[in-house]
């Protein structure tokens, strides 16, 4: 029999709260009435016991190293989907059948020139201006030019918030990196997909024709994927945190930017190719196990492990993959840092102590060396999570939004502080 409340005796007072049941994973014990009934909170630091929402769109088993977009598996969408698709997934919950798929696209394709006024915006960066700030300056910028879709309880204006924000984002990425490199913005062109439309906005000059190459495109048609949403992690509880207060989809969705920007969280593929850029060669990675292995040396392998999987990081297979058909294809046949990965890989799948650990490879790992591959630079990593994430955002804020249930976050704390006391003046003070 299944159970249906559990009971909890607080200071010698019991009471039974209810027990609630998701489609799949674990039951989830309701505590809103705790603090109503017995006065008592729940203290659960980085809130990895704690679910803050209900949400149907995206589910991870870490144990059995699961990935669901809407119930389907991410190897599948990956491989057999496009990013459009995925987003049409994410966003109204079913795959869309050709005619929707063909609307779709079409919709997103003729939305993703941004306001002519967002290039002199740019030209108040700093040319070294780091990439990711930015994109947290344009994605909160977006409210200014795009005022008519910041009404968050109008339906409409969440869809058309919605489509801009996936269309836009792109092209201010590619923005972000051509001013970075000093080069001329590249306006999209509707006769590309998603992918093949950013990479040229990304690498193609005004003085020469620009061919899309079908392998790399689909390369990181795949990479947009495997990024477009991953359950309430920082950066997507960020969002729905900034929406909750009743914020605007733009700026919620900077505030994603922002948090995304970490090393811990987006930041994460960045700082994995440059650990394999300080090992410099396959010689010396015994030496880098040592340390990392040593409790007191303060280096860490990055690239390894996962705060919820605690088994193979489904996406790391199909990255994996990815990566070396954009070395094949590029013709890099030896390439330096891909060795090292490759032997990485082999002693964290067969050492005892990565075992133990559950220190498998992860997404980030290849994800960095098919990037530097695909030509971009480093700084540029994480711009591309937020462009693939997106998606991910902007259905999470539109769930949070249209859900009668949702409230403003307000997490409570454990204060270990001072007690009250009394202001004394200044010339009545003891020295410290």
């Amino acid at each position: 029999m299944s159970v249906s409340h559990a009971k909890i005796t607080v200071a010698g007072k019991t009471i039974e709260l209810p027990v609630r049941k998701g489609t799949i994973g674990p039951d989830i014990i309701e505590i809103a009435p705790l603090y109503r009934e017995t006065g008592t909170f729940t203290y659960d630091p980085g809130f990895t016991s704690t679910a803050s929402c209900e949400s149907r769109i995206t589910y991870i088993d870490g144990d059995e190293g699961m990935l669901l977009y809407r119930g389907y598996p991410i190897d599948e969408l990956a491989e057999q989907g496009d990013f459009l698709e995925t987003c049409y997934l994410l966003l109204f919950g079913e795959l869309p059948d050709l005619i929707r798929k063909e609307k779709f696209d079409y919709i997103v394709q003729h939305h993703n020139m941004v306001h002519e006024q967002f290039a002199r915006f740019f030209q108040g960066f700093r040319r070294d201006s780091h990439p990711m700030a930015v994109m947290v300056a344009c994605l909160g910028a977006m409210s200014a030019f795009y005022h008519d879709s910041i009404e968050i309880l109008d339906p409409q204006q969440h869809n058309i918030a919605s489509i801009r924000l996936i269309a836009k984002v792109p092209t201010l990425a590619a923005m972000a990196y051509k001013y970075s490199i000093g080069q001329p913005f590249i306006y999209p062109s509707n006769g590309l997909n998603y992918s093949e439309n950013f990479l040229r906005m990304c690498f193609a000059v005004p003085c020469e024709e620009y061919k899309v190459n079908p392998i790399l495109s689909r390369a990181m048609d795949r990479i947009f994927i495997l990024h477009a949403d991953h359950e309430q992690n920082a950066s997507t509880s960020t969002v729905r945190l900034a929406g909750s207060s009743g914020a605007n989809p733009f700026a919620c969705i900077a505030a994603g930017v922002a948090c995304l920007w970490g090393p811990a969280h987006g930041g994460a593929n960045e700082a994995c190719l440059k650990m394999l850029e300080e090992i410099c060669s396959v010689e010396r990675i015994p030496e880098f196990i040592a340390r990392a292995k040593d409790k007191n040396d303060p280096f860490r392998l990055m690239g390894f492990g996962h705060r919820v999987y605690k088994n193979y990081d489904p996406r790391a297979r199909i990255m994996q993959k990815t990566c070396h058909e954009v070395l094949n294809e590029l013709g890099i046949k030896d390439d330096p840092l891909l060795d090292i990965a490759v032997e990485l890989e082999k002693i964290a799948l067969h050492d005892e102590y990565f075992i133990e650990k559950k220190l498998y490879p992860n997404v980030d790992f290849y994800s960095g060396i098919t990037l530097k591959a695909l030509g971009f630079p480093t700084a540029m990593f994480t711009v591309l999570f937020a462009l693939a994430r997106s998606v991910g955002w902007v259905a999470q804020w539109k769930e949070m939004i249209e859900d009668p249930a949702q409230k403003i976050g307000r997490p409570r704390q454990l204060y270990t502080g001072k007690t009250k006391r009394s202001y004394v003046p200044i010339h009545e003070r003891a020295s410290i």
